[in-house]
């Protein structure tokens, strides 16, 4: 195979893929974007948001898990995809307590700045307010179940990166949760540090650093002047 063989077409474009590449990180690599939540470049894809939905030669599926292959027809940037994906997040939206405006994540949440990248006007659906509690036993950090959106990316880097296992994923469906690996299941009582990536790899306010909020006012955060798109991609290139 030779490498000029190495292209699929996305929405019309040429993008070009190293072997192993998946079409989500080809397409950022390539300056194209593709909405995704869960995906992160420093662990294997996941597959759990379906954000980063796109159809492949007729069939959907999640780009940060399906493999750039040659002569590809991916489609992503349609109203039937983005419709779906509004749809995605409007349930996350409800599935939890995500208020905005009360929330020290806003203007650096990934959930809140895909929202407005795909223009979703309102949640839509019925607000579950589920009672979750807030942890605040940790002495440098707060752990708000309420804003949890079970991307395990702390699972993830707990596991992976940290080799801790302070977080994991229980129950199911509706009553799926994120617990704590620790003899009284409070985060105070865990093994987790101010260094590990588990810390500080949360994309909304689920784990929030005490003592430094709203450090950056809000208008001058990460996603306040530039969509996530242009962010996403700004990253990828340096």
């Amino acid at each position: 195979m030779t490498e000029l063989a190495n292209v699929f077409n996305l929405d019309g474009a040429r993008i070009p893929f190293e072997p192993g590449q998946t079409i989500l990180t080809a397409a950022l690599a390539a300056g194209v974007y593709i909405p995704h939540l869960c995906a992160h470049p420093d662990f294997p894809p996941h597959g759990s948001c379906k954000l980063c939905t796109v159809t492949v030669n007729g069939r959907d599926g999640p780009a940060c898990t399906i493999n750039a292959l040659p002569g590809q027809d991916v489609r992503s940037d349609s109203p039937e995809l983005n419709e779906i994906r509004r749809v995605l997040l409007q349930m996350l939206f409800v599935e939890g307590n995500h208020f905005c405006p009360g929330c020290e994540k806003s203007g650096a949440c990934k959930l809140q700045a895909l929202a407005y990248d795909l223009e979703m006007l309102s949640p839509h659906f019925v607000q579950f307010f589920p009672n979750r509690k807030v942890d605040a036993s940790h002495p440098d950090f707060l752990l708000d179940f309420n804003r949890c959106i079970m991307c395990e990316l702390c699972v993830r880097a707990s596991r992976d990166v940290d080799g801790k296992n302070v977080f994991a994923l229980a129950g199911r469906s509706r009553d799926s949760h994120i617990i704590v690996n620790s003899p009284s299941g409070r985060l105070g009582d865990s093994t987790l540090s101010i260094d590990d990536k588990a810390a500080h790899v949360c994309p909304v306010g689920a784990i929030l650093r005490k003592e430094v909020g709203f450090v950056t006012p809000i208008g001058e955060r990460l996603y306040d002047h530039e969509p996530i798109s242009q962010v996403d991609l700004a990253e990828e290139a340096k």
